[in-house]
C-alpha cells in the first residue's frame, strides 16, 4: 500500500507512450507525481481487519512495504519531510498501526520491506554521478531511516531492496547488519534477505531471493524465498484487472508446494487500494490458502526436504516431508 511507484518510473523516466498519454488525457500539464500524495488517503484502512485476513491465510510472517523506490514512507520518517504518511495523504502511521495489530491479534512475525535507494532523490543522483565515491544519500537518508525503522517498529524480517547499482560499501551494509545482529532490539530474532548492494543478491543474506518470482525448481543449499504476485502482471493494485489476471488457488497451491519442496518460503504479494482496502479477490485467495493449509499444513509447516523434490514417473507429486508425508498437488 503506497503511492504506486512503477507508474512513476514508466511515466517520468521511461516515458512509455501509453502512460504519458494517460497523464496527458486525465491530468493538467502542471500535475506532478508528488500531487498523487494527497489522493492516497487510506481512509478505509483497518489494521485489525488486515491482521485477521493474514492470520486466516495460514501465513507465518508478513512483510509490509514501508518505503519503495519513490521514497514515500508509510511512517512519519524524520528524514522524509513532507513525503510520508503522517505529513501527507493518510496522516497516519500505517507501519505502527499494522505492527500493533499483528502483534496483538496474531502469532505472525512482523516484517518490513525497505528500498535502499530512491529513483529521483537529488542526493542519490549526485552520488551516482560520482560513481558512488560520494555517500551523501546513505549517510543522510538510508541509514538513519533503517535505524529508525528497527528501533521504532522492531521488525523480525528486514527485507531490503533497490541498491540502485551501488555496491554494499556505498550503503555500509555490513556496518548496519553488524549492529542489527549484535546490538539492535531484534538481534536475537531478526532475519534478513540478500539485497544489500550490487553483487550481494543470491550470495549473502539470511535467506536468498535471487530475483522476483524466484523458483529454481531444485533444492538449494541455502534458505531461500519465492517472492511472487497473486496478480500475474503487477505488484500493485490494478483497477482494470480481469479475473483471468489473477492466479487461481490451484495455481497458488502448486507454487507453494513447489517452493517448500525445494527448501523455500513463499511470500505472496497483494496490492491494496489507495483507500487502504484489500480487494475481494486478494482476500478470497488468502482465505482459500488458509483453508487448504488447515487440511494440509502438516505437510508444509516445519518440514524438511527429501532426497527427491520431484520425479519423472509421478510429476504431479512433490516431496516436502515431516517423516513420511506425501503431498499431492491439486487435481492429481
Amino acid at each position: 500500500m503506497c503511492v504506486y511507484v512503477l507508474f512513476m518510473w514508466y511515466w517520468q523516466k521511461e516515458k512509455i507512450p501509453k502512460y504519458v498519454e494517460f497523464m496527458k488525457d486525465n491530468y493538467p500539464p502542471s500535475f506532478k507525481y508528488e500531487d498523487f500524495g494527497p489522493l492516497f488517503t487510506a481512509k478505509f484502512f483497518n489494521a485489525n481487519q488486515w491482521a485477521d485476513i493474514f492470520q486466516a491465510s495460514g501465513a507465518k510472517y508478513i512483510v509490509l512495504t514501508s518505503k519503495h523506490h519513490e521514497g514515500f514512507t508509510l511512517w512519519g520518517s524524520e528524514y522524509s519531510w513532507n513525503w510520508n504518511a503522517i505529513d501527507e495523504g493518510p496522516k497516519r502511521d500505517i507501519v505502527k498501526e499494522l505492527e500493533v495489530a499483528i502483534r496483538n491479534r496474531t502469532d505472525l512475525r512482523f516484517g518490513l520491506y525497505y528500498s535502499l535507494f530512491e529513483w529521483f532523490h537529488p542526493l542519490f543522483l549526485e552520488d551516482e554521478s560520482s560513481s558512488f565515491h560520494k555517500r551523501q544519500f546513505p549517510v543522510s537518508k538510508t541509514l538513519p531511516e533503517l535505524y529508525e525503522l528497527v528501533n521504532n517498529y522492531q521488525p523480525e524480517v528486514l527485507w531490503s531492496d533497490g541498491d540502485g547499482g551501488a555496491p554494499d560499501q556505498y550503503w555500509n551494509s555490513t556496518g548496519f547488519l553488524a549492529w542489527l545482529y549484535n546490538e539492535s532490539p531484534v538481534r536475537v530474532t531478526v532475519v534478513t534477505n540478500d539485497r544489500w548492494g550490487a553483487g550481494s543478491i543470491c550470495k549473502h543474506g539470511g535467506f536468498y531471493t535471487c530475483s522476483d518470482r524466484y523458483n529454481p525448481g531444485h533444492l538449494l543449499p541455502h534458505k531461500w524465498e519465492n517472492c511472487m504476485t497473486i496478480d500475474k502482471l503487477s505488484w500493485g493494485y490494478r483497477r482494470e484487472a480481469g479475473i483471468s489476471d489473477y492466479l487461481t488457488i490451484e495455481e497458488l497451491v502448486k507454487q507453494l508446494v513447489e517452493t517448500v519442496s525445494c527448501g523455500g518460503n513463499l511470500l505472496m504479494n497483494i496490492g491494496p487500494t489507495l483507500d487502504g482496502t484489500i480487494s475481494v479477490v486478494f482476500e478470497e485467495r488468502l482465505r482459500q490458502m488458509g483453508s487448504w493449509l488447515k487440511v494440509n499444513g502438516e505437510a508444509i509447516y516445519e518440514t524438511h526436504t527429501w532426497r527427491s523434490q520431484n520425479d519423472t514417473v509421478t510429476p504431479d507429486i512433490l516431496w516436502p516431508i515431516t517423516v513420511t508425508n506425501l503431498l499431492h498437488t491439486p487435481n492429481s
